[in-house]
Protein backbone atom coordinates (compact mmCIF):
# COMPACT_ATOMS: atom_id res chain seq x y z
CA UNK A 1 0.00 0.00 0.00
CA UNK A 2 0.90 3.42 -0.85
CA UNK A 3 2.44 5.42 2.85
CA UNK A 4 0.97 8.56 0.75
CA UNK A 5 -2.89 7.81 1.09
CA UNK A 6 -3.68 11.85 2.14
CA UNK A 7 -4.67 13.87 -0.86
CA UNK A 8 -5.05 17.94 0.64
CA UNK A 9 -7.57 19.74 -1.69
CA UNK A 10 -6.22 22.83 -2.32
CA UNK A 11 -9.64 24.82 -2.91
CA UNK A 12 -8.61 28.16 -3.19
CA UNK A 13 -9.46 30.73 -5.98
CA UNK A 14 -6.47 31.67 -7.51
CA UNK A 15 -2.47 30.34 -7.35
CA UNK A 16 -0.92 32.66 -4.72
CA UNK A 17 -3.78 31.25 -2.23
CA UNK A 18 -2.61 27.85 -3.07
CA UNK A 19 0.59 27.83 -3.01
CA UNK A 20 0.87 29.96 0.32
CA UNK A 21 -1.28 26.57 1.38
CA UNK A 22 1.10 23.87 -0.50
CA UNK A 23 4.00 25.97 1.81
CA UNK A 24 2.55 24.81 4.68
CA UNK A 25 2.34 21.24 3.37
CA UNK A 26 5.05 18.60 3.64
CA UNK A 27 5.23 16.55 0.37
CA UNK A 28 6.69 13.30 1.85
CA UNK A 29 3.54 13.22 3.84
CA UNK A 30 0.81 14.48 0.66
CA UNK A 31 -0.23 14.97 -2.30
CA UNK A 32 -1.92 17.77 -3.52
CA UNK A 33 -5.09 18.31 -5.58
CA UNK A 34 -6.08 20.86 -8.06
CA UNK A 35 -9.58 21.44 -9.08
CA UNK A 36 -12.01 23.77 -11.29
CA UNK A 37 -12.11 26.54 -9.19
CA UNK A 38 -8.16 26.99 -9.17
CA UNK A 39 -7.58 25.48 -12.66
CA UNK A 40 -9.67 27.50 -14.17
CA UNK A 41 -8.36 31.14 -12.34
CA UNK A 42 -3.95 29.92 -12.50
CA UNK A 43 -4.37 27.35 -15.34
CA UNK A 44 -1.69 24.71 -15.81
CA UNK A 45 1.31 26.89 -14.63
CA UNK A 46 0.61 25.92 -10.91
CA UNK A 47 0.33 22.48 -11.38
CA UNK A 48 4.14 22.91 -12.49
CA UNK A 49 4.29 25.73 -9.45
CA UNK A 50 3.36 22.38 -7.38
CA UNK A 51 5.75 19.80 -9.36
CA UNK A 52 8.39 22.51 -8.33
CA UNK A 53 8.04 22.10 -4.79
CA UNK A 54 7.98 18.52 -4.50
CA UNK A 55 4.53 17.94 -4.44
CA UNK A 56 2.57 15.22 -6.82
CA UNK A 57 -1.13 16.47 -8.48
CA UNK A 58 -3.96 15.07 -8.62
CA UNK A 59 -5.79 16.83 -11.62
CA UNK A 60 -9.53 16.77 -10.26
CA UNK A 61 -11.60 18.43 -13.25
CA UNK A 62 -14.29 15.54 -13.97
CA UNK A 63 -13.54 15.55 -17.55
CA UNK A 64 -17.24 14.15 -19.44
CA UNK A 65 -17.89 15.07 -22.56
CA UNK A 66 -17.40 13.22 -26.00
CA UNK A 67 -14.90 10.50 -26.17
CA UNK A 68 -12.90 12.51 -28.44
CA UNK A 69 -12.91 15.32 -26.50
CA UNK A 70 -12.13 13.76 -23.59
CA UNK A 71 -9.21 12.01 -25.19
CA UNK A 72 -7.58 15.30 -25.87
CA UNK A 73 -7.95 16.84 -22.29
CA UNK A 74 -6.53 13.40 -21.13
CA UNK A 75 -3.60 13.71 -23.04
CA UNK A 76 -3.05 17.14 -22.36
CA UNK A 77 -2.98 16.26 -18.76
CA UNK A 78 -0.53 13.36 -19.40
CA UNK A 79 1.24 16.00 -20.71
CA UNK A 80 1.12 18.14 -17.33
CA UNK A 81 2.95 15.38 -15.93
CA UNK A 82 -0.29 15.05 -13.39
CA UNK A 83 0.02 11.79 -10.94
CA UNK A 84 -3.51 11.55 -11.36
CA UNK A 85 -6.42 12.82 -13.82
CA UNK A 86 -10.28 11.23 -13.50
CA UNK A 87 -13.05 11.35 -15.78
CA UNK A 88 -17.41 10.90 -15.19
CA UNK A 89 -17.79 7.12 -15.49
CA UNK A 90 -21.41 8.00 -16.57
CA UNK A 91 -19.56 9.51 -19.68
CA UNK A 92 -20.05 5.92 -21.01
CA UNK A 93 -17.51 2.93 -22.21
CA UNK A 94 -16.42 4.65 -25.38
CA UNK A 95 -15.38 7.49 -23.25
CA UNK A 96 -13.48 6.25 -21.01
CA UNK A 97 -11.88 3.20 -23.22
CA UNK A 98 -10.72 6.99 -25.11
CA UNK A 99 -9.27 8.35 -22.15
CA UNK A 100 -7.24 5.44 -21.07
CA UNK A 101 -5.74 5.10 -24.69
CA UNK A 102 -5.28 8.32 -24.95
CA UNK A 103 -2.63 8.70 -21.72
CA UNK A 104 -1.34 4.96 -22.67
CA UNK A 105 1.09 5.99 -25.00
CA UNK A 106 2.96 7.93 -21.89
CA UNK A 107 6.48 6.62 -20.10
CA UNK A 108 4.29 7.85 -16.58
CA UNK A 109 0.72 7.86 -17.17
CA UNK A 110 -1.50 9.35 -14.63
CA UNK A 111 -3.62 7.11 -12.98
CA UNK A 112 -6.98 7.64 -14.62
CA UNK A 113 -10.20 7.31 -12.49
CA UNK A 114 -14.10 7.24 -12.30
CA UNK A 115 -16.05 9.09 -10.87
CA UNK A 116 -19.15 7.46 -9.77
CA UNK A 117 -21.65 9.39 -7.12
CA UNK A 118 -20.45 12.51 -6.29
CA UNK A 119 -20.89 11.87 -2.01
CA UNK A 120 -22.87 15.24 -2.02
CA UNK A 121 -26.03 13.53 -3.71
CA UNK A 122 -28.07 11.98 -1.44
CA UNK A 123 -30.49 9.13 -2.52
CA UNK A 124 -33.19 11.22 -2.94
CA UNK A 125 -31.22 13.59 -4.74
CA UNK A 126 -30.21 10.79 -7.42
CA UNK A 127 -34.08 9.81 -7.87
CA UNK A 128 -34.25 13.51 -8.69
CA UNK A 129 -32.10 13.37 -11.36
CA UNK A 130 -33.55 9.58 -12.97
CA UNK A 131 -30.51 7.48 -11.29
CA UNK A 132 -32.83 4.53 -9.74
CA UNK A 133 -31.97 2.88 -6.70
CA UNK A 134 -29.30 3.75 -3.77
CA UNK A 135 -25.96 5.40 -3.95
CA UNK A 136 -24.36 2.41 -3.07
CA UNK A 137 -26.21 0.58 -5.89
CA UNK A 138 -25.49 3.35 -8.70
CA UNK A 139 -21.39 3.59 -7.27
CA UNK A 140 -21.29 -0.15 -7.71
CA UNK A 141 -22.57 -0.12 -11.04
CA UNK A 142 -20.46 2.51 -12.64
CA UNK A 143 -17.04 1.11 -10.89
CA UNK A 144 -17.77 -2.16 -12.33
CA UNK A 145 -18.14 -0.09 -16.04
CA UNK A 146 -15.54 1.77 -15.31
CA UNK A 147 -13.27 -1.31 -14.50
CA UNK A 148 -14.12 -3.27 -17.78
CA UNK A 149 -13.10 0.14 -19.64
CA UNK A 150 -9.61 -0.05 -18.26
CA UNK A 151 -9.81 2.65 -15.59
CA UNK A 152 -7.22 2.02 -12.34
CA UNK A 153 -9.84 3.08 -9.95
CA UNK A 154 -12.90 5.18 -8.93
CA UNK A 155 -14.17 8.15 -6.90
CA UNK A 156 -16.15 7.37 -4.32
CA UNK A 157 -17.47 7.59 -0.77
CA UNK A 158 -15.40 5.59 1.90
CA UNK A 159 -19.24 3.88 2.48
CA UNK A 160 -18.77 2.09 -0.70
CA UNK A 161 -14.88 1.26 -0.66
CA UNK A 162 -15.39 -1.87 1.43
CA UNK A 163 -18.02 -2.76 -1.45
CA UNK A 164 -15.92 -2.42 -4.36
CA UNK A 165 -13.05 -4.00 -2.68
CA UNK A 166 -15.03 -7.26 -2.50
CA UNK A 167 -16.42 -6.73 -5.93
CA UNK A 168 -13.13 -5.73 -8.09
CA UNK A 169 -10.46 -6.64 -6.03
CA UNK A 170 -7.70 -5.03 -4.00
CA UNK A 171 -5.82 -3.54 -6.78
CA UNK A 172 -8.59 -1.49 -8.46
CA UNK A 173 -8.34 2.20 -6.59
CA UNK A 174 -10.59 3.92 -4.91
CA UNK A 175 -10.39 7.66 -3.83
CA UNK A 176 -12.80 8.75 -0.94
CA UNK A 177 -13.45 12.47 -0.24
CA UNK A 178 -16.20 13.56 2.39
CA UNK A 179 -13.32 12.74 4.95
CA UNK A 180 -13.81 14.85 7.94
CA UNK A 181 -11.63 14.69 11.58
CA UNK A 182 -13.65 13.56 14.44
CA UNK A 183 -16.15 15.74 16.08
CA UNK A 184 -16.49 17.89 13.03
CA UNK A 185 -19.08 19.07 10.43
CA UNK A 186 -19.89 17.78 7.55
CA UNK A 187 -20.26 20.78 5.64
CA UNK A 188 -21.30 20.11 2.23
CA UNK A 189 -21.16 16.33 2.05
CA UNK A 190 -23.61 14.06 2.39
CA UNK A 191 -21.63 10.69 3.15
CA UNK A 192 -18.48 11.23 5.45
CA UNK A 193 -16.12 9.16 7.64
CA UNK A 194 -12.91 9.80 9.12
CA UNK A 195 -9.48 9.29 7.59
CA UNK A 196 -9.17 5.74 9.89
CA UNK A 197 -12.43 4.34 9.38
CA UNK A 198 -12.15 5.30 5.56
CA UNK A 199 -8.85 2.86 5.76
CA UNK A 200 -10.39 0.28 7.36
CA UNK A 201 -12.95 0.42 4.69
CA UNK A 202 -10.93 -0.16 2.09
CA UNK A 203 -9.77 3.54 0.69
CA UNK A 204 -6.23 3.15 -1.24
CA UNK A 205 -6.10 7.48 -1.24
CA UNK A 206 -8.20 9.96 1.27
CA UNK A 207 -9.04 13.54 -0.13
CA UNK A 208 -8.79 15.99 2.53
CA UNK A 209 -9.54 19.77 2.32
CA UNK A 210 -11.14 21.64 4.58
CA UNK A 211 -9.40 19.98 7.68
CA UNK A 212 -6.27 20.84 6.72
CA UNK A 213 -5.98 23.57 4.88
CA UNK A 214 -8.18 25.96 7.69
CA UNK A 215 -6.35 24.06 10.16
CA UNK A 216 -4.24 26.73 12.42
CA UNK A 217 -1.76 24.30 12.12
CA UNK A 218 -1.78 22.48 8.43
CA UNK A 219 1.20 20.82 9.28
CA UNK A 220 0.60 19.31 12.94
CA UNK A 221 -3.08 17.94 11.54
CA UNK A 222 -1.21 16.61 8.39
CA UNK A 223 1.13 15.14 10.51
CA UNK A 224 -1.75 13.83 12.94
CA UNK A 225 -3.66 12.04 10.12
CA UNK A 226 -0.69 10.24 9.20
CA UNK A 227 0.33 9.16 12.11
CA UNK A 228 -3.07 8.33 12.55
CA UNK A 229 -3.23 6.05 9.64
CA UNK A 230 -0.07 4.54 10.41
CA UNK A 231 -1.27 1.53 11.98
CA UNK A 232 -4.64 0.92 10.23
CA UNK A 233 -5.51 -2.34 8.77
CA UNK A 234 -7.78 -2.74 5.77
CA UNK A 235 -10.67 -4.52 6.90
CA UNK A 236 -11.50 -8.00 5.08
Amino acid sequence: MDSKRVIVALDFPDAGSALAAAARLDPSLCRVKVGKELFVSAGPAVVSQLHERGFEVFLDLKFHDIPNTVAGACRAAARLGVWMANVHASGGAAMMRAAREAVAAFARPPLLIGVTILTSLSDAELGEVGLAGTAAENVERLARLAAASGLDGVVCSAEEASLLRGALGAGFVTVTPGIRLAGEAKGDQSRVVTPEEAVRRGAHYLVIGRPVTQSPDPAATLQQIARSLAGEKVRS
